[in-house]
């Protein structure tokens, strides 16, 4: 390719070649902000029976009483900075967070690595990916 070519069409280009980068640097900072990685249901389950973890469910209380995994621990999203603590004792083990859709997920498990928690995941697609796996849920809180 002729180099020359390719800088006369970025000279003329140049308003395309700014957008570019402005979503470019978009993109990157969208993905840094992610928070945990995601592993699916399956991967979750084992991870939790494996390593001795914990499913953390932060789903408000009406969906939570309608179906969760069991032994889940739950904390409403908007009440974990002031519960962390409740789950200190799973600072060095898995802690998967649980939401409807595993949207909410990626804020809280940011949460939780900003607050010292090493081994931190969100669940892919959340309880609604759960219950099309057809998995157990609890129905008792």
């Amino acid at each position: 390719m002729n180099t020359s070519l390719f800088l006369q069409f970025v000279g003329q280009q140049w308003i395309l070649f700014a957008a570019l980068a402005v979503l470019i640097v978009m993109f990157i900072r969208h993905e840094l902000s992610r928070g945990a990685p995601a592993l699916t249901p399956q991967q979750s389950i084992a991870r939790v029976n494996s390593h001795g973890g914990v499913f953390l469910d932060i789903r408000e209380a009406a969906d939570y009483k309608k179906g969760h995994i069991a032994d889940s621990v739950h904390i409403p999203n908007a009440k974990l900075g002031s519960r962390v603590g409740e789950l200190e004792a799973y600072k060095d083990k898995p802690v998967i967070v649980v939401c409807r859709m595993g949207q909410t997920a990626s804020g809280a498990s940011k949460q939780l690595l900003e607050a010292g928690f090493s081994d931190v995941y969100k669940m892919k697609g959340g309880m609604m990916e759960w219950d099309a796996l057809q998995l157990p849920v609890v129905t008792k809180s």
